[in-house]
């Protein structure tokens, strides 16, 4: 029983502490001005706190929905650059309606000018 006690105290630490150092909050920034997209994020406390990635927003070449419908759903919105692979766009703790999901899709899409890929 202490060992589960023990384990139980090591897990609620490092759920604490993520929680109060807000990791995986940041924002995304796109500017069509200056044609450049923006995505900050904060990690844990070290020498890579602060993620931050820059791309030119001709290099992204859809957004794509992966939906998951069943017990657990899950839909999640990644944007697909060239070169680079899949970022993703939703935070995980964000349960969003398959509307609230297709419809911050269409927007994105529809400002960068790119298709919609739906998995």
């Amino acid at each position: 029983m202490s060992f589960y006690g023990i384990a139980g105290l090591f897990i609620s630490s490092y759920l604490w502490c993520t929680i109060s150092w807000n990791v995986g909050s940041g924002y995304d920034r796109f500017d069509r001005k200056e044609g450049i997209m923006c995505i900050f994020r904060w990690g844990f406390p070290g020498i890579n706190r602060r993620i931050f990635l820059r791309f030119f927003l001709k290099d992204i070449q859809s957004i794509r929905m992966e939906v998951k419908e069943g017990i657990f759903p899950r839909r999640v919105l990644y944007m697909e650059i060239r070169g680079q692979g899949t970022i993703s766009l939703t935070r995980t703790d964000e349960n969003l309606t398959p509307r609230e999901i297709e419809q911050k899709a269409a927007e994105l899409a529809y400002f960068l000018r790119v298709p919609i890929e739906v998995f």
